[in-house]
């Protein structure tokens, strides 16, 4: 049986296209100055010539490195999202416990869930909600889950 987690936010097509060309800019860098120090190499000193050399490998791969992951958490949010609307079933998600979140710049709650609904097995879960007074344990959630994988968004 799968871990549960709850889906990646949810991304709409043009938001998908916009990250997806942001995730090329990031990594077009590198290949545009590995072909200047190739096509411009006999030109160029030697150390111009090695410095961009090496600036077009780092920058290839370190923009290649945040491009795949932004790339698969993109198509990683849309098939979330689509397999809810295919297959989630109505759920309900009771708050066991509540503790302050510090992670990173942004503060927030960290919540324990008890998610049930008919067609799957009841389990537990940790999610980070946004600060809201109304967050308390024993306050019952609206979710959708997908009881294959195990994949869960509140409503």
């Amino acid at each position: 049986m799968t871990t549960p987690r709850e889906a990646e936010t949810r991304i709409g097509p043009i938001g998908a296209l916009l990250c997806r060309v942001m995730f090329l800019a990031i990594w077009l860098p590198g290949p545009v100055l590995l072909y200047v120090a190739v096509s411009q190499g006999p030109s160029l000193s030697t150390g111009d010539f090695w410095g961009l050399l090496a600036g077009g490998v780092l920058a290839t791969l370190v923009g290649g490195g945040f491009g795949v992951w932004g790339l698969r958490l993109v198509t990683r949010s849309r098939r979330d999202m689509r397999r809810l609307a295919a297959t989630g079933v109505a759920a309900t998600a009771e708050v066991l416990a509540v503790a302050d979140h510090l992670g990173g710049e942004e503060t927030g709650l960290e919540l324990r869930v008890r998610i049930s609904g008919s067609g799957f097995a009841t389990f537990e879960a940790e999610t980070i909600r946004a600060v809201d007074p109304a967050l308390v344990p024993g306050v019952v959630l609206a979710a959708v889950v997908d009881p294959d994988e195990r994949i869960f968004a509140f409503l």
